[in-house]
């Protein structure tokens, strides 16, 4: 499970820091039970992320049952996909 001010506290550190592998490997880092990855957010298509933001959306994952997919759902949240932005 991830709570909702976990992810309001994600957003505001990357908001905060910018957008980078540092501040992927730091957040790794402060919540060690949330698998993060980071991608582009072209690649992830026909998806509604939990949070838009500037620059980046955020996705919540499931990797419950030994398969991964996106979720909407706080509760069987168990990691995070920040997908950045890029304008064209």
């Amino acid at each position: 499970m991830i709570e909702p001010q976990t992810l309001t506290e994600i957003v505001s550190s990357i908001a905060d820091s910018g957008l980078d592998e540092t501040i992927i490997s730091s957040l790794r880092s402060q919540y060690k039970g949330i698998h993060f990855t980071y991608c582009n957010d072209d690649d992830i298509p026909n998806n509604e992320p939990v949070v838009e933001h500037d620059g980046f959306n955020l996705y919540l994952v499931d990797g419950h049952d030994h398969c991964m997919c996106l979720t909407n759902s706080f509760e069987n949240a168990t990691g995070i996909v920040v997908a950045e932005i890029y304008q064209d």
